[in-house]
């Protein structure tokens, strides 16, 4: 037992990760709170409460306090946080007695957006809190040598927010962020189907169509998939079969800001710092690194070696985790 718990945060729009010192990632959930409107009380959090979307009585709503990377509802996320962190507690088998903490927050969070997390978490009890931000954390999790004078690009694609930073020597060089991300994605696959087939399908269906048969904007063979519905016109429930290609057409929009937007970062770019880019190329990671052929998609569009973080899903999380050993460093470099 730890009289003096070390954790590191990442606190994305879609899972929150916990990372230990001592036991690596001690929790990874999705970051879902159903709340009873009658008490105010936390019914469940994480994968019990996004079981819960779309399938609870009035009194029960299933809340995403993390809208595009930022807190959206504070009180929500504090309590969301009291729970993981007892949940990590039991599994990790730490006590969470005023633990250090780490927090990674969006490159584009303003400074009042990063003080609600800080407060966030230091309501819970933590000893110290530390912000880092996201693409730092993603490309120490990416193992890339952070702390030399080489420039790292990172790309995460995450659930809310799609952030591209170039990292040397500890700091950001230059640095863009996009609300758009995973959700964004989502959200366009649901309002392509309503559109072209009047049906109306949940997030979760949309996830699945997503991760099954969406594809970034490269020739591939299509595939199909079934899914349900409700009809519009009638009400009832109904199949209809969607293709790749529709797909492809749905996310077109998110894929293509993504693409601006790491277009964007590289032209900022400092001379010196662009012959290494060409050398050591972009490093994806976040959720969105994992949609088929982003990997190649992106290097023909921006004509660099492109590639996939070992761990894109926790990298960040490892990364935020990893930090506490560099902290001071990288304080000093944010200064």
């Amino acid at each position: 037992m730890f009289s003096n718990a070390e954790i590191g945060i990442d606190l994305g729009t879609a899972n929150i990760l916990v990372y230990t010192k001592s036991k690596g990632i001690v929790l990874n959930e999705p970051s879902v709170v159903a709340i009873d409107m009658d008490s105010k009380n936390v019914v469940a959090v994480g994968s019990e409460a996004k079981e819960m979307v779309g399938k609870t009585p009035q009194n029960i709503v299933p809340i995403r306090p993390l809208k595009d990377g930022v807190i959206a509802d504070y009180d929500v996320t504090a309590q969301m946080l009291k729970e993981i962190l007892k949940k990590v507690s039991k599994v990790a088998g730490l006590s969470m007695r005023k633990p250090t903490v780490v927090v990674c927050t969006p490159s584009g969070s303003t400074s009042v957006e990063r003080r609600a997390i800080h407060n966030a978490v230091k309501s819970y009890g933590a000893k110290e809190v530390h912000l880092i931000e996201e693409p730092v954390a993603a490309a120490i999790g990416s193992d890339l040598p952070v702390d030399e004078p080489v420039a790292n690009v990172i790309v995460d694609i995450g659930g809310g927010t799609s952030e591209v930073g170039i990292i040397s020597f500890g700091g950001v060089v230059s640095c863009r962020s996009v609300r758009t991300g995973g959700d964004k994605m989502d959200d366009e696959i649901i309002q392509y189907i309503r559109k072209h087939y009047n049906i109306l399908i949940g997030e979760r269906t949309a996830e699945n169509v997503k991760m099954e048969i969406g594809f970034a904007l490269i020739d591939h063979d299509e595939l199909s998939m079934d899914i349900r519905g409700r009809d519009m016109v009638t009400g009832l429930p109904r199949t209809i079969t969607i293709t790749s290609t529709e797909v492809q057409d749905a996310i077109r929009e998110s894929l293509e800001a993504i693409l601006e937007t790491i277009r964007t970062t590289l032209e900022n770019c400092p001379p010196e710092l662009s012959g290494d880019i060409v050398d050591h190329g972009v490093t994806l990671t976040g959720g969105g690194a994992l949609l088929k052929g982003m990997q190649k998609w992106l290097a023909n569009e921006i004509s660099v070696p492109v590639h996939i973080a070992p761990n894109p899903l926790e990298s960040v999380a490892i990364g935020t985790g990893r930090a506490l050993k560099m902290i001071n460093k990288l304080q000093k470099a944010a200064k």
